[in-house]
């Protein structure tokens, strides 16, 4: 049950910081998404694929421009940065 709470707590830490500006989202961004897959993996592990699986459409929903950035910056392309 203790890791529910740690992913309740991680989810309302991305919506603050999702309010911040942009300046200022981008460290503690950086860390929340780090810290994304370790607490999916746990969840997965403790918890079962259903709650895994919902936590890690969650995980993906929440970083989707993120994740489309690194992917294509990865792969040579540039990026294109919406304003």
């Amino acid at each position: 049950m203790t890791w529910i709470v740690i992913g309740c707590v991680w989810v309302l830490a991305c919506t603050v910081i999702a309010m911040l500006p942009i300046r200022r989202q981008i460290v503690p961004g950086v860390m929340l998404m780090m810290a994304g897959p370790f607490l999916i993996w746990v969840l997965i592990d403790q918890l079962g694929w259903l709650v895994g699986g919902i936590a890690l459409f969650a995980f993906l929903s929440m970083f989707r421009n993120h994740m489309i950035y690194m992917t294509q910056s990865l792969m040579g392309q540039r990026p294109e940065i919406s304003k």
